[in-house]
């Protein structure tokens, strides 16, 4: 059993959600970066995302996307990535580590190189966002071989033929994404994530994660009542970037994030 369905299945004996924040690695820095990863594991995250910074980040709105800028300002691609997740792994020893990418800069690093030096890096899974299950049984392959998820997002404007397709080759967790567009924090989560959650329930018995939109406790709370775990990005990174500079900064983002879970 990976160590992302041991956390699941530990939350699920426990009658628990997971929280999983997001971070861009690089951004301020990579050594930063180091000291967040231990700072939300301590924080309570159950899971984090780490994101591989891209140039053409579609699926990502403006916070997100400034975010990436910086690190690749900053020289950090794959490599890099993972030197981070393996100098934070000790510290925060049980906390599952996915990388949130774009195909490209994991095809340029190399697929069976990613499988087995993330893996020797304590990275637990995979989400390549604008890889669909249909195209991924090369990649989800050499994943598996080296004990990684692949993870996989669900849309609102997901076909029931495709959820099943999803569910299929999916492992570790689906992200179900809460509205159809780009990442970004919204005042309210849609009403389609729950309808999105029900479908993919009817098809898999995997656990669901509900991401895009999520920005506070309230909207945590609403999520966790229907799925397993919520996925905060673009507030955290938000956070940082307002934080840029401040020598309290990892502090500050911690406190943030222990302010996400929902009070009683």
């Amino acid at each position: 059993m990976s160590r992302v369905a041991e956390t699941f299945a530990r939350l699920k004996a426990e009658e628990r959600r997971a929280l999983i924040p997001f971070v861009m690695a690089g951004d301020p820095d990579l050594a930063t970066t180091r000291e967040l990863l231990v700072a939300l594991a301590r924080a309570g995250a159950d899971l984090i995302e780490v994101g591989v910074p891209f140039s053409d980040p579609v699926a990502d709105g403006p916070v997100i996307q400034r975010a990436g800028a910086r690190a690749l300002r900053n020289g950090v691609g794959v490599a890099r990535v993972l030197e981070a997740v393996n100098d934070a792994r000790a510290a925060a020893a049980d906390v599952p580590v996915v990388l949130f990418s774009y195909f490209n800069p994991l095809l340029q690093f190399g697929v069976e190189r990613l499988g087995a030096e993330a893996r020797a890096a304590g990275v637990d899974g995979v989400l390549v966002t604008d890889l669909p299950p249909e195209s991924a049984a090369d990649f989800a392959s050499a994943m598996r071989r080296s004990g990684l998820d692949s993870i996989y997002l669900a849309a609102p404007t997901s076909t029931d033929e495709r959820l099943r397709l999803i569910a299929e080759r999916a492992s570790g967790f689906i992200y179900a994404v809460s509205r159809a567009g780009v990442t970004g924090a919204r005042a309210e989560v849609s009403a389609e994530a729950e309808r999105l959650v029900a479908r993919l329930r009817k098809v898999s018995a995997l656990p669901v994660a509900v991401g895009f939109g999520i920005s506070d406790a309230r909207q945590v709370a609403e999520v966790w009542r229907y799925s397993d775990a919520a996925v905060v990005g673009s507030a955290i990174v938000a956070e940082i970037e307002r934080r840029a500079g401040q020598p309290d900064l990892v502090a500050r983002v911690a406190d943030f994030t222990r302010g996400l879970l929902p009070r009683g």
